[in-house]
């Protein structure tokens, strides 16, 4: 740093949601397991997202106030139903490390939802299942024009494919699927 940039402190100071104590705070808590360090990081956080952010500015009402009942309990979908909705970005292996490309779909098997290879293919070893039953292999495939990995065991390893149509003319800009 330059000096260039700096956090700056006080009253008149901007505020901002990663402030030095925030993370000192998380720290704490992160490292210790202590729920009073955790209360204190959540209470200082709380107080600059309201200061520093529109949802922080959002205050909801309860539904008695509209006229209105809760909906009961029994009547909502079980977050186990919910998750099976999930689906992960689509992330390359440049993107994102090997580790955490698997780790992702593992999770994602895990929860019955959908991890995304993105372009350029995978591994064949994650097709396998792995030794505790579970599975590395990505459920949605993609597809690009010219692009490596894409051979025909990686396309009947899917469960779903996404065929991408146009690429954007920068790195990061995406394409049309």
């Amino acid at each position: 740093n330059e000096g260039k940039y700096h956090y700056r402190q006080g009253e008149d100071a901007e505020k901002h949601m990663n402030d030095p104590m925030v993370i000192a705070k998380l720290q704490e808590a992160a490292r210790t397991n202590s729920r009073a360090a955790y209360a204190s990081f959540a209470a200082l956080h709380n107080s600059l997202v309201k200061a520093s952010s529109l949802r922080g500015q959002l205050d909801f009402k309860p539904p008695r106030q509209y006229g209105r009942t809760a909906i009961p309990l029994e009547s909502v979908e079980p977050a186990s139903e919910i998750v099976k909705r999930f689906r992960t970005g689509a992330m390359s292996y440049g993107s994102i490390s090997m580790e955490a490309h698997a780790t992702l779909a593992i999770a994602m098997n895990q929860l019955q939802g959908k991890s995304n290879t993105g372009e350029g293919g995978e591994d064949p070893a994650r097709f396998l299942q792995m030794e505790d039953g579970g599975s590395a292999n990505s459920a949605i495939k993609q597809v690009a024009s010219g692009r490596f990995g894409v051979t025909i065991e990686y396309l009947t390893n899917a469960k779903e494919i996404q065929i991408k149509m146009a690429q954007g003319a920068k790195p990061g800009e995406g394409g049309e699927l």
